[in-house]
């Protein structure tokens, strides 16, 4: 039975009300593809619109904690730490992007973490896009889960 469709078929919010409160935490990762020199002027912090890391950062940060408001049937959850880090990969020319969401509650948080992430990758995309308009954003994922009923899962 799909949870988040009533008896008539229509969209519903799930309802967690009688689920127990459990520590929940998950992570995602994506990345974005970009040539040698916007990768060089992130590093060097040498971007016209600034540090391009740390605006990314607050970004999915940002977003994380606004999951609900922008895909419908989501709960708006009280994030206790959102977390994310950036690697940047000269040979592959990426940066990847890790988010974790991390909450004492009732629903998980890979939403949370896969739009932070998400987030992140697009604001890294429109800080450079100057420089590089062929930037790749992929692999947008979830690696880990942990908490509820399921327990701990991985990628």
């Amino acid at each position: 039975m799909l949870t988040h469709v009533n008896e008539q078929g229509q969209a519903n919010m799930v309802d967690v009300t009688d689920k127990s409160n459990t520590v929940r935490i998950a992570t995602a990762q994506g990345a974005i593809s970009m040539n040698s020199q916007t990768i060089a002027a992130i590093k060097d912090n040498s971007n016209k619109k600034g540090d391009v890391i740390a605006t990314a950062r607050i970004a999915g940060i940002q977003a994380a904690k606004k999951c609900a408001d922008l895909i419908p049937l989501c709960h708006p959850l009280a994030l206790t730490k959102v977390e994310l880090n950036f690697d940047i990969n000269e040979e592959e020319q990426k940066i990847f992007v890790s988010g974790m969401c991390k909450l004492t509650g009732k629903t998980g948080v890979e939403m949370e973490a896969l739009t932070a992430v998400s987030v992140a990758l697009l604001t890294l995309f429109d800080m450079c896009k100057a420089s590089d308009p062929l930037m790749e954003i992929s692999g947008i994922k979830v690696m880990d889960k942990q908490g509820g009923k399921t327990g701990h899962w991985q990628r």
